[in-house]
């Protein structure tokens, strides 16, 4: 039996939804991190942490549907806080999805078993886009995803930081053009062929939609943001650099704009799966922390950012599926690859669901393990 501190959720809701009197910050050797500082081990966190690799996830989850969870802060933040409970993580990122904003725009995306997200109505052609909305009242749309950081930051109890994200505006493209995941993205990549001024016009709208959503989240409380390019990949160099790279620029720049205008500093994480060539670029993108798949060499990926960001990742997510020993050794050579100043342990991609809880400790207890050791040493 695992405890829900998040039951009584119209007490919780009344008592503790307001972004203020947050508890004070035990742990923030993640933040550190992200901007470069010395810390005592490297920190660690999870992409898809709080997942169905848990069972007391799937007990949660069962018989419920996947966007009415999503709308639910009561049950975001039930399912943000059960990894904390199981692992040392050193930060937490709220639970929800990338497709909330296609969602927040007018379109239709159900969650379907066995299938994944899909849109009934995807978009096929330039004159689709007037079905959007231009303007979009992201406190009205999104605002059960304030809702849930805020209680979620209140719940937390200062454990660790909260981490708000987004997916980036090549990627909810895709999505909303394929109608679906894709192995080709075909359909999203011919609108950039074919319909380059249509393409810019929804990525435009989907950045202006993503600066006004990242910043709702800080505002709720979240403490740092990632913006997940997860289809960066589909792209080559000249398509990443005139589809992708802008809007992510664009992002980090706006957001940090206007949070330095109320005297914020939030870190900011871009993940743009299997953009290898595209490393430099990202790295003097605005962003504090370039998050990296399995596919780049650490000792590489450090040389081509030239120390101009923090790094995070990259340990390959199947390498959760070794004997525990095995895990061990994997992450001290990641570690002695990376360094310990400047980073950011994490997988190169998300949580699978057949994964074993108890290995996934493992890695977690290799991280600090490895990193107070090595740190020792210097």
């Amino acid at each position: 039996m695992f405890f829900h501190p998040c039951t009584s959720y119209h007490i919780i809701l009344f008592s503790v939804s307001s972004p203020k009197d947050f508890p004070q910050l035990k742990n923030d050797t993640f933040l550190r991190a992200a901007r470069g500082e010395e810390t005592e081990h490297v920190p660690v966190w999870c992409m898809r942490q709080a997942g169905r690799y848990l069972p007391e996830f799937r007990e949660f989850r069962a018989g419920k549907d996947f966007f009415d969870t999503c709308r639910s802060p009561e049950a975001c933040c039930e399912l943000t806080l059960q990894p904390l409970r199981r692992f040392p993580f050193d930060a937490a990122i709220i639970f929800s999805d990338i497709l909330v904003v296609p969602q927040a725009m007018g379109m239709d995306v159900q969650m379907v078993a066995g299938k994944g997200p899909t849109f009934p109505e995807p978009l096929k052609e330039p004159e689709d886009l007037q079905r959007l909305q231009v303007k979009v009242d992201v406190e009205k749309e999104l605002g059960y995803v304030f809702k849930a950081i805020t209680l979620t930051r209140h719940k937390i109890e200062g454990k660790v930081p909260l981490i708000g994200f987004t997916g980036a505006p090549w990627t909810l493209m895709s999505y909303m053009i394929e109608g679906g995941g894709s192995n080709t993205h075909s359909k999203a990549k011919r609108w950039l062929y074919r319909h380059p001024e249509a393409s810019h016009m929804l990525l435009k709208m989907l950045t202006d939609v993503v600066v006004e959503y990242l910043l709702g989240q800080v505002a709720a409380g979240a403490q740092a943001l990632q913006v997940f390019e997860s289809h960066a990949g589909i792209l080559g160099p000249v398509q990443f650099k005139d589809f992708s790279l802008p809007y992510l620029r664009d992002i980090a720049r706006r957001v940090k704009d206007k949070l330095k205008e109320k005297g914020q500093d939030v870190p900011m994480i871009v993940f743009a799966k299997d953009a290898h060539y595209g490393l430099e670029d990202l790295s003097q993108s605005y962003y504090e922390v370039v998050g990296l798949d399995w596919t780049i060499d650490p000792r590489s990926a450090r040389e081509r950012t030239g120390g101009r960001v923090s790094l995070q990742g990259n340990m390959d997510p199947c390498a959760l599926y070794s004997p525990k020993e095995c895990i061990s050794d994997i992450v001290r050579k990641m570690l002695e690859g990376f360094g310990t100043r400047g980073y950011i342990a994490n997988l190169g991609h998300g949580l699978y669901p057949d994964m074993d809880p108890e290995n996934v400790g493992t890695f977690v207890e290799a991280v600090h393990q490895h990193s107070i050791q090595m740190n020792k040493q210097v």
